[in-house]
């Protein structure tokens, strides 16, 4: 009997990806290919796989300052959209009590 492996399509798109990030150790283009999964399969297994993979690229190609500087600046970017009443905007202070 012979062992047939029925690949789906986020599978397939998913092994491109992960080939061209640790077997041609491609980054950039895994990147695009891990991001292809997730916009075209993104309520599968391999989308959050795919999320991971792109975390792993950016942690080795990114300095760990600039992740830093640029996970502040999106928590704050998001509390600026979800000001709770009470709380104002200040220049000085992003999120300041009224």
């Amino acid at each position: 009997m012979e062992n047939k492996i029925n690949f789906t399509e986020a599978a397939q798109q998913y092994k491109t990806a992960y080939d061209a990030h640790y077997t041609t150790k491609d980054l950039q283009k895994a990147f695009v290919l891990y991001e292809r999964v997730i916009a075209e399969h993104s309520a599968t297994q391999e989308a959050e796989y795919s999320r991971s993979q792109i975390q792993n690229i950016v942690k080795a190609v990114v300095p760990k300052q600039i992740i830093a500087d640029a996970m502040a600046k999106l928590a704050l970017t998001h509390f600026e959209q979800t000001v709770p009443p009470g709380v104002k905007l200040d220049s000085d202070f992003p999120l300041a009590l009224e």
